[in-house]
């Protein structure tokens, strides 16, 4: 059937599936087609299209919205992850390329009102400031991030865990975000923060402009209500914390997982305004009361670049032991992907280049040609979705092993603990980092394979390493080296009695050391005892 509606999903999105008729793309495709002259094909094709993006305030980016409506001959939208709908009209595109323009010429103004902004904190002499801990009083957590419709992933697993856990050890909390944070209790106050329209074109301008917005809400939100401490998840450019604690003269708290320069260097693109985003990283980590960081690698990084290593505590992460257990039911899983009877290798993840999605492709492959008699009775269950995947779909295909492997796609958090009850086996290969520096990671599905009691191959990396002991609560092989890692796939195979064995220990261990409870514990604890050496 030709189609004759379009439909264009932002890249981070989860794909819908297509109705009769309709083309579903992502907006890298359209990018490719217009790179490589395709695009010309597709022009006044449909009769109607849309484009479906997080959030309709973020939208407003004039080039993909000028191909969409050259595309459609007839009506096209704007639709977002809530529902609603914006018509793309001609009138609206003049005024958003206008916009554009205008806001061009506001660049300068904008970063100069940061910059005198990070002095001006900066600056402070807090030497006669001690704030208290009021247990008694709520926390206020901060997501401050602009990464919207994430329904799974480690970010979302420890977002949840920390606020979950945070009104057992203090008040209830009181959290501001950008977005939905999946698996939170039901009973914790959640307030939206709609990111501005102003300078969404623009790279990493919206992140500056996100400060003040979050700075009003907060105040707004708690209209005078007592607040024990801020506690903030760094993203990009970010202050806000820092200065609404100030203002409120409690302590503040920062979650700190990993520097977004070396990120955008080497997993992403290098920052255009990387001096004043590394400016406001370490004024974030100056300024805080305590700095949480999930290893000693990354405690070590901040020491490097001149933190006081005694506001800082290494934390790893965790896993709520009652929503990732062995009881958990994985049978409609298991029956949805025909495992039945097979021995399941499992891996979930986000896709990103760190989590080895490759290796374990690889690895399979080498699995399957030692032992070919594996066809029949074993399986590759690769759960999630992200930029790593079509390479690991590639490699399956071009062994010609694709009816052996399952891809299940984005699969949302909630239904994680099911996808890995039906999992024999699970991987977490982690390749080290691309520069040579020392892996800083502390992966949540590490801590979320030990809360099921699932037998875990692992990459022997720095904090994986420290978690998991080679032979008794995991299998540990060289990072990076498919080979080693389908050799230890062989074993656990052949080894039901080992599987099970390492499963359980993995499963105590976990239960005595890495819940999200315990986690946030440390955390607190941590910060009064830095609290009343202060006062001393």
């Amino acid at each position: 059937m030709t189609p004759t509606r379009i439909t264009i999903v932002r890249s981070r999105l989860l794909l819908p599936a297509a109705a009769p008729g309709e083309l579903v793309v992502t907006d890298d495709d359209v990018r490719a087609w217009m790179r490589n002259g395709r695009i010309a094909r597709h022009l006044l094709r449909y009769r109607s299209g849309r484009l479906l993006t997080e959030r309709l305030e973020t939208s407003g980016r004039p080039m993909l919205m000028w191909v969409l409506r050259l595309m459609t001959r007839g009506a096209c939208f704007v639709e977002d992850l809530d529902g609603r709908t914006r018509p793309v009209t001609i009138p609206l595109l003049c005024r958003w390329s206008v916009r554009l323009a205008r806001e061009a010429l506001q660049t300068d103004h904008l970063l100069g009102r940061v910059e005198r902004e990070v002095a001006a904190i900066a600056s402070v002499d807090r030497a006669g400031s001690r704030p208290t801990l009021d247990r008694s009083a709520s926390p206020l957590f901060l997501r401050t991030d602009l990464s919207f419709g994430v329904r799974a992933g480690g970010s979302v697993g420890h977002i949840a865990g920390v606020v979950n856990e945070l009104g057992e050890v203090l008040g209830s909390p009181i959290v501001l975000t950008t977005a939905d944070v999946p698996t939170l209790r039901s009973d914790i106050e959640v307030h939206h923060v709609s990111a501005p329209e102003a300078f969404w074109n623009f790279q990493e301008l919206p992140t500056f402009v996100l400060n003040e917005v979050f700075h009003t809400e907060a105040f707004r939100v708690l209209n005078g209500r007592r607040v024990s401490l801020v506690y903030q998840r760094y993203s990009l450019n970010n202050y806000a914390g820092l200065r609404i604690a100030r203002r409120l003269g409690v302590p503040f708290v920062l979650e700190y997982n990993g520097s977004e320069i070396w990120m955008g260097r080497h997993w992403g693109r290098p920052l255009k305004y990387e001096a004043l985003a590394s400016r406001i990283e370490l004024l974030n980590v100056n300024a805080a009361d305590l700095v949480v960081v999930v290893s000693r690698t990354m405690r070590d990084e901040l020491v490097g670049r001149g933190a006081s290593s005694d506001r800082i505590l290494v934390n790893p992460n965790a896993a709520d032991p009652d929503r990732y257990n062995p009881k958990v039911d994985g049978a409609a899983v298991t029956a949805h992907y025909g495992l039945a009877g097979k021995t399941v290798i499992g891996f979930i993840a986000t896709f990103q280049p760190w989590h080895g999605a490759e290796v374990l492709a690889e690895a399979f492959v080498h699995l399957l040609r030692q032992r070919r008699a594996y066809r029949d009775s074993v399986r590759l269950l690769m759960i999630g979705a992200g930029p790593r995947l079509a390479s690991a779909k590639h490699i399956v295909a071009g062994a010609g092993l694709s009816d052996l492997v399952e891809f299940t796609g984005l699969v949302p958090q909630e239904q994680g603990p099911q996808y890995l009850a039906a999992c024999d086996i699970v991987a977490a290969p982690h390749v080290p980092n691309p520069d040579g520096s020392p892996f800083f990671g502390s992966p949540t599905k590490l801590f979320e394979y030990m809360a099921m009691g699932k037998p875990i191959i692992a990459s022997n990396l720095d904090q994986i390493g420290e978690v998991l002991r080679h032979g008794e609560t995991a299998w540990m092989v060289p990072p990076a080296d498919a080979h080693a890692l389908a050799t230890g796939l062989m074993r656990l195979v052949e080894d039901p009695t080992l599987r099970q064995a390492l499963g359980e220990a993995a499963r105590r261990d976990m239960v005595a050391h890495h819940t999200w409870r315990a986690h946030v514990r440390r955390t607190v604890d941590a910060l009064e005892s830095r609290l009343c050496a202060r006062v001393a």
